[in-house]
C-alpha cells in the first residue's frame, strides 16, 4: 500500500528573495557616481545605474539620495583615516612619514578607473556644506581629525629633536593639511601624479626645514 507522500513534491523554499547585493560594494559604487558628478549632478537613477539596484531597492537598503550620500561620505572618511593612520605609523623620520601620508593621499586621488577623482570631500562636500548642516558637520569633523593627526606627528617630531623647540605643531599641521587639499584640487584640475608628488616634496622640505 502506497503512503500518501509524494516523492516528486518540490521542497518548499523560504519566503522572501535573498539579498542580491553586497552593501559595501553598492555603497562604494554609489560614492563613485557622486565623486564623478558631484552631489547636485547625481540623480537617484544615476546611483541605481552605478549600483545595479532599482530605486525601491536603493531606498530600502540605504534611504533617499541624501541618506546615501551621507553614508558614502562617512565611509570615505573611515577609509581615508585608515590609510592616513597606516602612513602615520611609517616609523621613519618626520619627512619620510609626511611623504608616506601624501603618497597615500595621491593613491586615493588617482584611484578612478576613467578619470582622476581627487578627494571625495573636496570634490563633493565643500559645495554642499554651507547649505546642509549634516554634510557641514561631517566635513568639519573630518578636517579636525586630520589636523589632530598631523599635529600629533609634529609634537612627536619636536620631542624627538627633529623639529626646533620653538616649532608650532598646530601651525605646521594646518600647513600640512592645506598642502593635502591643494593636491586634491590640482589633481582634479589636471595636474599629474608626478607633478603633485614634487609639490608634496617641496612642501615637506618647507615644513621640516
Amino acid at each position: 500500500m502506497r503512503s500518501g507522500t509524494k516523492k516528486d513534491e518540490p521542497e518548499k523554499k523560504p519566503r522572501g528573495r535573498p539579498r542580491a547585493y553586497d552593501p559595501e560594494t553598492a555603497l562604494r559604487a554609489a560614492a563613485q557616481a557622486f565623486w564623478k558628478a558631484g552631489y547636485a549632478g547625481t540623480s537617484l537613477d544615476d546611483i541605481a545605474a552605478a549600483t545595479g539596484m532599482n530605486r525601491p531597492s536603493l531606498r530600502a537598503a540605504f534611504g533617499d539620495k541624501h541618506d546615501i550620500y551621507i553614508k558614502a561620505l562617512s565611509d570615505y572618511w573611515e577609509r581615508k583615516f585608515a590609510a592616513m593612520r597606516q602612513a602615520f605609523g611609517h616609523g621613519g623620520s618626520v619627512a619620510d612619514t609626511l611623504m608616506s601620508v601624501y603618497d597615500a593621499s595621491l593613491a586615493i586621488y588617482f584611484s578612478g578607473d576613467e578619470q582622476v577623482l581627487g578627494c571625495f570631500v573636496v570634490g563633493t562636500a565643500i559645495t554642499e556644506a554651507p547649505n546642509d548642516p549634516e554634510i557641514q558637520r561631517l566635513t568639519a569633523e573630518g578636517f579636525r581629525t586630520l589636523d589632530a593627526d598631523f599635529e600629533a606627528l609634529f609634537k612627536r617630531a619636536r620631542a624627538a629633536g627633529e623639529l626646533s623647540r620653538d616649532a608650532d605643531p598646530k601651525a605646521l599641521a594646518l600647513l600640512a593639511v592645506a598642502t593635502m587639499h591643494s593636491m586634491a584640487v590640482r589633481a582634479r584640475a589636471g595636474s599629474s601624479r608626478s607633478e603633485l608628488r614634487k609639490l608634496a616634496q617641496k612642501a615637506v622640505s618647507v615644513i621640516c626645514g
